[in-house]
């Protein structure tokens, strides 16, 4: 209906009161996300209130964070472990209640599937095993290695009568082997390996199924297997059987878990607590914002 005027009622709606509107719209999305740049700071509340799923922090990505003040702040968010730190510093997530849910060995660019490492990585392996033992922690971590040319299938025999070295040792002392899938696609410091041998679910279900031993189970990195081949939940379920520690982080980036990523990790979460698993899930994403409320809001919203 037009006015006395001659003009109609949405003239007033211009396209300058159309933008402001928009654009408070998209701000009021971001204060709900939490990602404006008056976010509130952590302020000490407990993250982790239901506990099916088993909370560790990786140390390398808040390292930033002094280790006594990360396991302080840890513990009181209800983190069970922080992760890949070295034994000489096991003391420190003690005095807070923690443990070192999966301990350092050797590392992922000369691995198993060159015989020629296979000395330095059984020595490496057996040392963290008797610490893991003596200290009553679970998980060591081991990898493939990087090709330099080798076939996956040569590489992956070699790795199965590599890991058959110290597989009895690991039964013997009650501690897990966890061979850690990785990516190989990001070319990035820290966000991809090119190269890792150890880069499918496949390969590595393979290995553990070739040694067979409850001691030997793979490393599922949400963030590793997302970029390599997708489809988490379904291989979550797949192979439920050979996983015994899960990594997150956002992809693409490697950052928070958060809105500002793909991966929908409530419902991964809650696939994972469904399957029965009963080992650590760790947070192992490189914060962008303040690392403690980063690290917090992961845990809540992981925690299913």
């Amino acid at each position: 209906m037009k006015r006395p005027d001659g003009t109609f009622p949405s003239d007033g709606l211009t396209r300058r009161r159309l933008l402001v509107g928009a654009a408070s719209v998209a701000t009021a999305g971001l204060v709900a996300q939490g990602h404006t740049s008056e976010q509130p700071r952590w302020d000490g509340q407990r993250g982790v209130t239901k506990g099916r799923i088993k909370q560790s922090v990786a140390a390398w990505c808040f390292k930033s964070t002094p280790l006594e003040r990360l396991a302080r702040n840890a513990a009181a968010m209800g983190i069970a472990s922080i992760e890949l730190v070295d034994p000489k510093d096991w003391p420190i997530l003690k005095r807070h209640g923690l443990i070192c849910a999966l301990a350092n060995s050797h590392g992922f660019v000369k691995g198993w599937n060159h015989p020629e490492n296979h000395a330095m990585c059984e020595a490496k392996i057996r040392q963290a095993v008797e610490a893991c033992a003596e200290a009553s922690f679970p998980n060591v971590i081991t990898f493939s290695g990087f090709r330099n040319g080798m076939p996956d299938d040569v590489g992956l025999e070699h790795t199965v009568r590599g890991l058959k070295k110290v597989v009895g040792y690991a039964e013997k002392r009650r501690v897990n082997l966890i061979l850690e899938v990785l990516n190989s696609r990001v070319d990035e410091e820290m966000k991809g390996h090119p190269g890792y041998m150890g880069d499918s679910v496949e390969w590595c279900v393979e290995v553990c199924r070739r040694i067979g031993s409850e001691r030997l189970k793979i490393l599922f990195d949400i963030y590793h297997v997302q970029i390599m081949q997708g489809d988490i939940i379904t291989r979550i379920r797949q192979f439920k059987d050979y996983i015994g520690h899960y990594h997150t982080a956002g992809v693409p980036g490697r950052n928070e878990i958060d809105q500002t990523q793909e991966l929908n990790y409530g419902a991964i979460m809650k696939a994972v607590a469904e399957t029965g698993f009963d080992g650590y899930v760790a947070q192992e994403f490189i914060p962008t914002r303040d690392p403690m409320t980063s690290l917090w809001e992961a845990v809540r919203l992981c925690d299913v």
